[in-house]
This record gives structure tokens, C-alpha cells and sequence, in this order.
């Protein structure tokens, strides 16, 4: 068993990299897509409009009946009917003939355009027309809009509203989308008490469930929380067989270190195979990474920056492939507040608030709640680095 012998992090993202895991794919209706990830293109089956129809209300005439209208002469056409929007007119217009008809309607056949309202005269069953129509006018032309056949979406574009708006618009009732990877989530140690429950001496409220299971979710995948497993084996065996049988992805927090009480690792290996068992940088040096019947393991820290931090590094990615989503790294280049020191030899992430321009490094060591709550992402600090000037250029990685 590999236990604390630590690989560099792009070893563990190969090992990571390497998972017999694979995006599926599935259909879900238009209802239910938004926030999904499109799994296919996805081109128009129809013309958008499907018939060429008004964009005003007024009167639908041929125009070649209007070209010698003037002020001083105007023609005068007969209206024959009305057409609204919802009908559909199956007669013909003949020379000297006009309609009236509503923004949205379909032109009956033989006009070629539409005068508004506004600018005729109504007189008994004539309008008057006092200038020349041009083809085309106050008309949309059938597939003006979107042409069958259009492209419309590309793969792996996230569905916001615009996008289901669209595929509404083109009748598009069910959605190929990326299936949502389902992640098991399990915090550990005895000292753990879920929110609502009563501490009693030497107890913390478990922050790592709720804050990995809500990432989860951000990044669009199905987090299912099973709970706080003790410190026996029992305990913990049984909550990692559950994860492995209900989920693609099995993540716990805390119980990754080499102490006595920390049963991760050898579970782990009793049931599959820890890959790597140690990542040199800091925090999160103690990390796991296993396999059971096929199924990622993750053993992440129990400090909760630390745990974050290793979340976004080695398990955000995998997750992000299963959605179709690997180009959505969140980064953001900004200038150092102040200066940091590190430990030459070393590769840190430290955690970062941004602050306009600037990255205001968080200080407090990863065990603080707040070191983690007030920063939004973190830097990289080379280990063939032990100074960062303030002023000095950094990239930003957002959490998650």
C-alpha cells in the first residue's frame, strides 16, 4: 500500500486521468434542462417562423397593386376578411385585393406585404392607400429567423435560459445532455456533529459534507450525503461500500493521515486499490486516491481549506470531464496585495480574497473556518519559490 509516499500533483491527476470513467449521455425534457450541459449540436429542424407572417398590424395587400399610389392619387383595394394570429387563410388575393390582419399572422397567399394601419384610411370595405408598398414590407419571410437545418448549439454549452428558450422556439421537446455524475459524500471523525445537533465538550459542527456536497452540485453533478462515519472501522467500511454502490465518485473528508485512527487508506485497500496515498504540496499533503469496482475513492483532508483546496485541484476536474465541462476552470489573473513567504522546496496553494485587482492572501493556516470562508480561490507558490513580492503578477483559481 502506498501510505504518505508522496507523487507530485500532476502524477495523481494522471492517476485521476487514467479512471475507466466516461461522460453518458441522456435525454431529458426541455422542462427539466436548464443548467444541464448540451451532449450533442444541436441544429433547428424547422424554419423559424414556419410561414411568412406580419410584423405589424395593418393590411395585407400584393405590393405591385400599390405602386402608383400617391397623395393626390391613392389607390383604393377592397378588403375581403381579416386574418389573426392562430389562423391560417386558404384563399388566394387577387389583383385589387387587401386583408386586414394582426402582427404574427400568416400572409395569405399572394400578398407580398403589409401596410400599417396607421398609415391608410379605412372607408367602408376599401382601404385607401396613399403611397407605394415595396415586397418585403412589414413582412418576416418564413426561416428569416432561423432557416432549417441552422446550427443552433453548440456541445458542451451550459443551458441558461437563453438556451432553453431557443430550443423552444425551434419545438425541440427533449434535450441530449451530459448525465449527472452521482458523488457520494462522507465526512469522518468522532468529534463531528451534524448542524442542529448539541455539542458537547471537544465537538465541531461538520463543515466539510455540506461545503464538498454543495460543490458538488455548483459544478452540476448529484451529491448524495451519507453522513458522519465514526472513528471504528465498522463505521467507516460501511459508508464507503454504500458510496460505492449507490455512486460513480465516493469523496470523504478527514481520516487521510498517517495516525493511528485515521482507517481511510487501509479500508481503501481492503476493498480495491489506493493509487496514491500522499501529494507534495501544501495543504492537502495527506490526500488519497483509490479505486473500488471501478469507482473513484477520494480521501481529502480534514481542515477545510485544505479539503477545498484538494477538491478543486484533483477532483473538480474529473467531474467537470463526466459533464462535459473541462474548459470551465474558473482563473483570474491579479496583482499581490502584499508579500508572502514560503518554504522553499515546497508547492503551496495559498488561499486569496479578491479585492478589485487586487489578491489579499489569508493567512490564518487552513484550519480556520474563516481562512476558508473569506477567500474566494487560491495561487500557486512554487516550491522553487520562497518570496512573493506585493505588486507581484498571480493567477487566481476559484474554488469548486
Amino acid at each position: 500500500m502506498a501510505f504518505l509516499k508522496v507523487v507530485p500533483l500532476e502524477k495523481a491527476l494522471e492517476v485521476i486521468d487514467s479512471f475507466p470513467l466516461m461522460p453518458e449521455v441522456e435525454k431529458v425534457p426541455l422542462g427539466d434542462a436548464l443548467g444541464r450541459v448540451l451532449a450533442e449540436d444541436v441544429a433547428s429542424p424547422i424554419d423559424v417562423p414556419p410561414f411568412d407572417r406580419a410584423t405589424v398590424d395593418g393590411y395585407a395587400v400584393r405590393a405591385e397593386d400599390t405602386f402608383m399610389a400617391s397623395e393626390n392619387e391613392p389607390v383604393r383595394l377592397r378588403v375581403i376578411g381579416e386574418v389573426n394570429a392562430g389562423d391560417f387563410p386558404d384563399f388566394e388575393l387577387k389583383q385589387g385585393e387587401s386583408v386586414y390582419i394582426s402582427t404574427g399572422a400568416p400572409l395569405p397567399k399572394g400578398a407580398d406585404a403589409v401596410i400599417q394601419f396607421e398609415d391608410v384610411d379605412r372607408e367602408g370595405d376599401e382601404v385607401v392607400i396613399y403611397r407605394p408598398a415595396y415586397p418585403g414590407l412589414g413582412v418576416m419571410k418564413a426561416g428569416a429567423d432561423i432557416p432549417e437545418g441552422k446550427p443552433l448549439l453548440r456541445r458542451g454549452t451550459k443551458l441558461g435560459f437563453k438556451e432553453t428558450a431557443l430550443l423552444s422556439a425551434v419545438g425541440i421537446s427533449e434535450v441530449p445532455v451530459f448525465k449527472r455524475p452521482r458523488v457520494a459524500v462522507i465526512s469522518t471523525g468522532n468529534e463531528l456533529v451534524l448542524p442542529g445537533g448539541e455539542l458537547k465538550p471537544g465537538q465541531i459542527y461538520d463543515i466539510n459534507g455540506r461545503a464538498i456536497a454543495d460543490a458538488v452540485r455548483e459544478l452540476g453533478g448529484e451529491a448524495i450525503f451519507l453522513g458522519i462515519a465514526r472513528d471504528s472501522r465498522e463505521s467507516l467500511k460501511a459508508l464507503i461500500e454504500r458510496g460505492v454502490e449507490c455512486c460513480d465518485v465516493v469523496i470523504l473528508s478527514g481520516g487521510a493521515s498517517g495516525g493511528i485512527r485515521d482507517l481511510t487508506s487501509s479500508i481503501i485497500e481492503e476493498l480495491g486499490e489506493v493509487k496514491v496515498h500522499g501529494i507534495a504540496i501544501q495543504p492537502g499533503k495527506p490526500a488519497i486516491i483509490g479505486i473500488i469496482n471501478g469507482k473513484p475513492v477520494f480521501g481529502l483532508p480534514g481542515y477545510p481549506t485544505s479539503c477545498l483546496t484538494n477538491f478543486t485541484l484533483l477532483v473538480a476536474p474529473l467531474l467537470r470531464k463526466l459533464l462535459g465541462r473541462e474548459s470551465e476552470v474558473r482563473k483570474v489573473k491579479k496583482r499581490l496585495a502584499h508579500k508572502v513567504f514560503s518554504v522553499k522546496g515546497r508547492r503551496q496553494f495559498l488561499p486569496v480574497r479578491i479585492e478589485g485587482e487586487k489578491a489579499v492572501p489569508i493567512l490564518k493556516g487552513s484550519g480556520a473556518v474563516t481562512s476558508f470562508i473569506d477567500a474566494d480561490g487560491f495561487i500557486e507558490v512554487p516550491e522553487n519559490v520562497e518570496i512573493l513580492d506585493a505588486g507581484e503578477g498571480v493567477e487566481v483559481t476559484f474554488f469548486g
